[in-house]
């Protein structure tokens, strides 16, 4: 059995390179803390790690020849982008009554959020980086499809595909994590960008936005 890496190589980096969900929810965590963006890519990667093992297994092909499994994946996956896209605009929304109340007790000066300090906050901004990227992924019928049916026209040969499957699903994870983490750097850097009142308000609103319509989308895709 022969594997197409050149091709399945090229495929790969186009699907990486156009942004998805998963791009947002990196990006998002990593201009929160760099931390929560690596827990966010990692997250993401354990997801197609599962398409991998339930193409490998034929879980997958179950899945998309049964109209009902399908819907009900594509649906979760959609109330999930929604979800997270409704917590992003409450955020926005929140930040500019915090802004006014900090205004009205410092006389016009406006005080920064304090930063999470501690374990325990560490813990829980890696869990919650974590969750997102590997809910995001895990629920996207999409990435399902991808291992499923493009995935195994790069593997040649007689015999079972299964092997084949394995060695370019983990090639693919692994340049995805490399890729992540890459973003994550720069990603991070827009920190300091992001602690200035009104650019946060707009990010929020625009991400918050784009998960949601990217949900309805979803949703509604045949």
């Amino acid at each position: 059995m022969s594997v197409d890496l050149v091709g399945f190589l090229g495929v790969v980096l186009v699907a990486y390179v156009v942004p998805g969900p998963d791009f947002i929810v990196v990006v998002r965590s990593a201009a929160e803390h760099p931390a929560k963006g690596r827990a966010a890519a990692l997250g993401a990667q354990s997801g197609l790690c599962v398409h991998m093992l339930a193409a490998a297994l034929g879980l997958s092909l179950i899945a998309a020849r049964s109209p009902v499994i399908y819907d009900a994946i594509k649906l979760l996956g959609a109330a999930y982008l929604v979800y997270l896209g409704i917590r992003a605009v409450l955020a926005a929304r929140q930040a500019v009554h915090q802004r006014h109340a900090g205004e009205d007790v410092t006389g016009g000066a406006i005080v920064a959020p304090r930063a999470a300090t501690g374990d325990g906050s560490a813990r829980g901004c890696w869990r919650s980086g974590f969750t997102q990227g590997f809910l995001t992924n895990v629920l996207n019928p999409k990435a399902a499809l991808f291992f499923l049916s493009i995935l195994p026209q790069f593997v040649h040969g007689g015999g079972s595909t299964t092997r084949g499957i394995f060695f370019l699903g983990i090639l693919d994870v692994v340049i995805g994590v490399a890729y992540w983490f890459s973003l994550v750097v720069a990603a991070a850097r827009l920190r300091a960008l992001l602690a200035r009142p009104n650019v946060r308000r707009c990010w929020e609103l625009t991400t918050g936005w784009l998960f949601i319509g990217i949900g309805i989308g979803l949703a509604a895709a045949s």
